[in-house]
């Protein structure tokens, strides 16, 4: 019946600033294309060939055209097989990241994006 997971929207105050934070910092890709002359349809994902993408939408944008629509943070969770790499990049990106818990069930820590959405990287076992 279902795949896979295609995307993920996340609400952000500025496209720009949110393609600037997955980019540069995060080292994902991102696709981008006009959708009129106010908005821009924007997608990142960690690397070209990977299937699941997070859709980058304007919270203000979304409100206009859903008044009831949730724009709170995402509850995301991400996977990686190098937990302390990953750890050590992010910082030195500059990307706010909390304490690296070594747990009986696993490695993993939280960072925010340029909105204080908070995100959760774990380390694939």
């Amino acid at each position: 019946m279902v795949n896979y997971i295609a995307k993920v929207t996340i609400y952000v105050n500025n496209q720009e600033e949110a393609k600037q934070f997955w980019t540069e910092k995060m080292g994902f890709v991102c696709h981008e294309q006009p959708m009129g002359p106010h908005f821009k349809w924007m997608e990142v994902r960690p690397k070209e060939a990977e299937k699941t993408s997070f859709v980058i939408y304007e919270k203000e944008l979304m409100l206009k055209q859903n008044p009831k629509a949730n724009v709170s943070h995402p509850n995301v969770i991400l996977s990686t097989t190098d937990i302390e790499g990953a750890y050590q990049q992010l910082q030195a990106n500059g990307v706010k990241v909390g304490e690296l818990q070594i747990m009986p069930y696993g490695k993993m820590f939280t960072f925010e994006d340029q909105d204080h959405n908070i995100y959760l990287l774990r380390e694939d076992q």
